[in-house]
């Protein structure tokens, strides 16, 4: 299934680093940058994150949340937010029910070999729950920037 501008954004309701229950209803009324990611602490994931931890009060003056998702454990994420000083939430979606769901989950093909994985994707809530923009196999050069200036 792919998402495209202006369909409903699937809800979810994922745990993160701490424990705490976050869900796509607690944003109702606000902009929501939802990006997924293969692995904590890999090169292209931590350039990413710490691009997005780089932009971060940027993001919130426009009025956007920002929420990273892995399959990555809660263990992983607090050892990753911590060494990269990462100040917003990353989620634990273990069986990746939620990126199948934005269809951020999907075959990839590393040195020949194919699998199933995560593809780095970033979805753009709006305040009306819908997707505004979507990014998809994103290369995390200039992305935030990308993401910057959709909002």
């Amino acid at each position: 299934m792919t998402l495209e501008p202006g369909s409903k954004a699937p809800a979810f309701n994922l745990k993160d680093a701490e424990g705490n229950s976050v869900k796509l209803a607690d944003f109702k009324g606000q902009h929501v940058v939802l990006y997924f990611y293969p692995k904590d602490n890999t090169p292209g994931c931590t350039r990413e994150a710490c691009d997005f931890q780089d932009q971060y009060s940027a993001l919130k003056k426009k009025g956007a949340v920002l929420l990273g998702v892995s399959p990555d454990s809660d263990k992983s994420h607090q050892k990753f937010a911590g060494k990269y000083h990462l100040s917003f939430p990353l989620l634990v979606d273990a069986d990746h029910k939620v990126a199948e769901a934005y269809g951020a989950w999907g075959e990839k093909t590393l040195y020949g070999r194919k699998f199933m994985g995560l593809i780095r994707s970033t979805f753009l809530i709006g305040p009306d729950g819908r997707l505004e923009k979507t990014w998809r196999k994103v290369k995390v050069d200039g992305h935030v920037e990308e993401v910057l200036a959709a909002l």
